[in-house]
C-alpha cells in the first residue's frame, strides 16, 4: 500500500487542520537532562487500567530517549500557555531554559499546567512517520483551566455551549 499523494493527501492535510486537537507537553529525562516536544496528537485511550496514548515524530530525539527510558511525562496545556507550545515545538536544548518545572514520577513536570500525567510505556506501535507510545499512567495532577488547542494552524481555546448554542459563561 503507498502513501497518498496529490489531492488526496492535501484534502487529508485540510480536513485533519479542521479537527481540534488538545496541545501537551510530552518529557522525558536523558540522564539527568530534561527533555519535552509539543504535540497535539494526544489522547485517552482506556479508564481501567487508565492509559493514554501519544504520537511522537520517529526523527524526534524524545522518541529515542522514551524507546530507551520506557518512561513518559505528559504536561497538558492552558489557554495561557500557548508560548511554552510554541517554545517546546522548536529544536534545541534550551528548551527548559527559564522554565518552571521539577521532578514528578522521575519525570520532567511543568509548572501551572492543566493536567498532568506520568506514564510507564506499555507498547510502542509504528504508524507511518510516527510512533504511538502507549503509556499506563501511574501518576496524575489536575488543575481547572481553559484548555489549549490546535485547530487550523494555531492555538485557541474551547469555550462550553449552552443547549441552545451559546456561550456559556
Amino acid at each position: 500500500m503507498t502513501a497518498p499523494t496529490g489531492p488526496v493527501e492535501d484534502t487529508f492535510v485540510e480536513v485533519m487542520g479542521g479537527v481540534c486537537t488538545p496541545v501537551a507537553v510530552v518529557t522525558a529525562f536523558d540522564g539527568d537532562r530534561p527533555h519535552g516536544t509539543t504535540v497535539s496528537a494526544f489522547a485517552s485511550l482506556s479508564r481501567q487500567p487508565p492509559m493514554v496514548m501519544v504520537a511522537l515524530d520517529e526523527r524526534s530525539d524524545l522518541l529515542h530517549i522514551v524507546r530507551r527510558t520506557r518512561l513518559v511525562g505528559i504536561n497538558v496545556l492552558a489557554s495561557v500557555h500557548a508560548g511554552l507550545a510554541t517554545r517546546f515545538a522548536g529544536k534545541g536544548a534550551e528548551k527548559f531554559s527559564g522554565v518552571d518545572w521539577e521532578r514528578c514520577h522521575g519525570l520532567p513536570r511543568l509548572a501551572g499546567t492543566s493536567g498532568w500525567l506520568a506514564c510507564d510505556v506499555v507498547d510502542l506501535v509504528l504508524g507511518g512517520d510516527h510512533t504511538i507510545v502507549l503509556g499506563r499512567v501511574v501518576g496524575a495532577g489536575s488543575r481547572p483551566a481553559e484548555p489549549l488547542v490546535y485547530h487550523r494552524r494555531s492555538f485557541g481555546t474551547h469555550r462550553a455551549l449552552d443547549a441552545g448554542g451559546v456561550t456559556a459563561d
